[in-house]
């Protein structure tokens, strides 16, 4: 999986690309963890990752809730199969997807 952030401001927008499974959602996490506290709008940029595991979504959730307390969190480019993990695990409630 490759991550690509860039930061602007109080905005920080993250690339994905590939898979997010149990042996990237550290890198992932890890990587998130050096950035949120500082910023109130949080984007994933998923139009390049085409697989996202139970992990992943562990990761998102807990973005979610950091950022339910300082700002917000939006997910774009979100592939079908993507989508339907997002629908099938309840996750398109609880996440804001364009």
């Amino acid at each position: 999986m490759e991550i690509i952030k860039t930061k602007d401001g109080e905005k920080l927008t993250v690339a994905l690309s590939g898979r997010l499974d149990t042996t990237t959602s550290p890198d992932l996490q890890a990587s998130l963890a050096e950035d949120i506290d500082a910023v109130k709008e949080l984007v994933f940029d998923m139009k390049g990752l085409e697989y996202i595991s139970s992990a992943g979504l562990r990761v998102l959730l807990s973005s979610q809730k950091t950022m339910n307390k300082q700002g917000s969190m939006k997910l774009t480019g979100v592939c079908e199969a993507v989508k339907e993990v997002f629908d099938v695990t309840g996750f398109s409630d609880i996440l804001t997807i364009e």
